[in-house]
């Protein structure tokens, strides 16, 4: 999957850049037509949960999003992962349902 990076505020370092696509890539397991993503990491000023990561992901015929808060980038993700594997499971069985 051809997936886009964007980092607000702060630089990525390559360690969380990897561990993003890797989990971002496991979705395919889910789905396998799945064109191409786009995440968005955003460092907020306030608060504890102060980091942002936005996935967004285009199928055909649709397009997945999820937006998570957490303390720390790979939670957040970690999060949004599940939340668009929810999107995917549902997306299909109303698919397979028509």
């Amino acid at each position: 999957m051809k997936l886009q990076m964007h980092s607000i505020h702060f630089d990525a370092d390559t360690k969380l850049l990897a561990f993003i696509e890797r989990k971002v890539n496991k979705l395919e397991k889910y789905y396998s037509r799945v064109v191409d993503g786009e995440v968005i990491m955003r460092l907020n000023n306030r608060g504890t949960d102060n980091k942002t990561v936005e996935i967004k992901i285009n199928i055909p015929g649709d397009q997945l999003f999820a937006r998570e808060r957490s303390n720390t980038f790979e939670t957040a993700t970690d999060t949004a992962v599940d939340a668009l594997k929810r999107q995917i499971k549902k997306f299909k069985e109303k698919r397979l349902s028509h």
